[in-house]
């Protein structure tokens, strides 16, 4: 018997929430594999995954199965008890990764705050008070906490608060020698995304990660990898790092992780998780079994080498139909990323018009992204089929051609 819900609709969101946020005019209420439908009844193909979380899509079999399952189990016990969900997550994400020890959270900014704290804990505990300074990159994203938001590389989300986190410094991304120039003795940690997110769906080159790992190892600094939203198969390996062959001491994981389900981890080895001892750091939440036993299915699902390998066929299908629409309509410089986290770069006509392609998108029943105004961003479900893609991006075709009135 289903619960009898009093109605809403978008008008609310002006009335009862902070006003943070300007969501689409429409409001989606159900969810199948790469179909979203909304209160009118609507069907929309989703290219925007929850912004790269749903990674298998809506109302996956087997993370409905694993949710149920474990919903009439137990729900939360807090770190005071251990439990299975979540040691079985845990033992997974170290047998797939560089990792001895995870740290589970639920959100990404919660990792990066946990790397970062951790990153300044190992410092201070092996050098002295003095080494604490990090440095990340211009129009990086890490969080929305104080100190996420601080190493973030983006000002519009961290002016505005009072006085920010000491010792953060900004270097242009992808740029070996200014990092070079920034780092010192004092330099605790520097952080990377692999493949830049919010900053425009940028991939980092092969030669500055290198460059990045051995200053690091020169100045007994952490190399921090953010795999947000670049991780759990979106790249088409389980995290980008492993397609770069470069390996952080600290990684990040959430968005994808859970499917939808807030989850998040921070992955690191022994010798440096040992300077999170008791009482250190914590979270309520995390590790929680709801989210562990989801995170867990979703895990058995794509880690595997066939939904791998078909993320990467799958880019190639998006970014060579983009490649046409960019060109027939003059609308893109070029089409940028890895797996499926694509990023449309608009031509100069086109500049700071993203959130104009997303909503001729929504009016021809698509769902996509921008990462800037400057970009038009796709990170789809990792087993979207390949009908969904072309239909998906007809109905993309025809926003971009009524936009430029072709």
């Amino acid at each position: 018997m289903s619960v009898q819900h009093d109605p809403v609709q978008r008008a609310d969101f002006d009335q009862v929430m902070v006003p943070s946020y300007a969501p689409a005019t429409f409001v989606p209420v159900r969810g199948a594999g790469s179909r979203v439908w909304d209160q009118s009844g609507r069907e929309l193909i989703d290219f925007s995954g929850g912004i790269a979380v749903n990674a298998l899509g809506h109302a996956h079999p087997a993370l409905v199965k694993a949710l149920t399952e474990q919903a009439g189990k137990l729900w939360h016990v807090s770190n005071v008890f251990t439990n299975e969900p979540a040691l079985r997550l845990a033992r997974k994400l170290v047998d797939a990764t560089f990792a001895d020890r995870v740290f589970l959270c639920n959100s990404g900014a919660e990792a990066n705050e946990a790397a970062f704290k951790l990153a300044r804990r190992v410092a201070h505990d092996r050098f002295g008070a003095d080494k604490y300074e990090i440095i990340a990159a211009t129009n990086s994203f890490h969080g929305r906490t104080l100190f996420t938001v601080s190493v973030g590389g983006q000002p519009k989300y961290s002016d505005g608060f009072g006085p920010k986190i000491q010792g953060i410094t900004h270097v242009p991304y992808n740029d070996l020698e200014a990092l070079r120039a920034a780092i010192s003795d004092k330099t605790c940690a520097v952080v990377i995304e692999p493949i830049q997110g919010e900053g425009g769906v940028l991939p980092a080159d092969l030669a500055y990660l290198q460059g990045a790992r051995a200053l690091c190892d020169e100045h007994n600094a952490l190399l921090v990898f953010d795999e947000v939203q670049s991780g759990v198969g979106r790249s088409g390996h389980l995290y980008a790092y492993q397609h770069y062959g470069v390996t952080p001491d600290v990684l990040s994981s959430a968005k994808s992780l859970g499917g939808g389900f807030p989850i998040a981890a921070m992955l690191t080895t022994e010798a440096l998780a040992s300077h999170l001892a008791v009482g250190t750091h914590g979270t309520t939440y995390g590790g929680n079994p709801l989210g562990c036993a989801v995170a867990e299915a979703l895990l058995d699902v794509v880690n595997t080498p066939e939904v791998l390998a078909g993320v990467k066929a799958k880019h190639e299908r998006f970014k060579t139909r983009l490649l046409q629409i960019g060109e027939r309509y003059g609308v893109f410089s070029g089409v940028r990323g890895m797996g499926l986290l694509i990023g449309a770069v608009l031509s100069d006509a086109w500049k700071g018009k993203a959130r104009e392609f997303f909503d001729a998108a929504a009016s021809e029943n698509l769902m996509i992204l921008q990462a800037g105004p400057d970009v038009v961003r796709f990170a789809p479900s990792l087993v979207i089929e390949d009908a969904d893609i072309d239909e998906g991006l007809d109905r993309f075709e025809r926003a971009v051609a009524k936009l430029t009135g072709a």
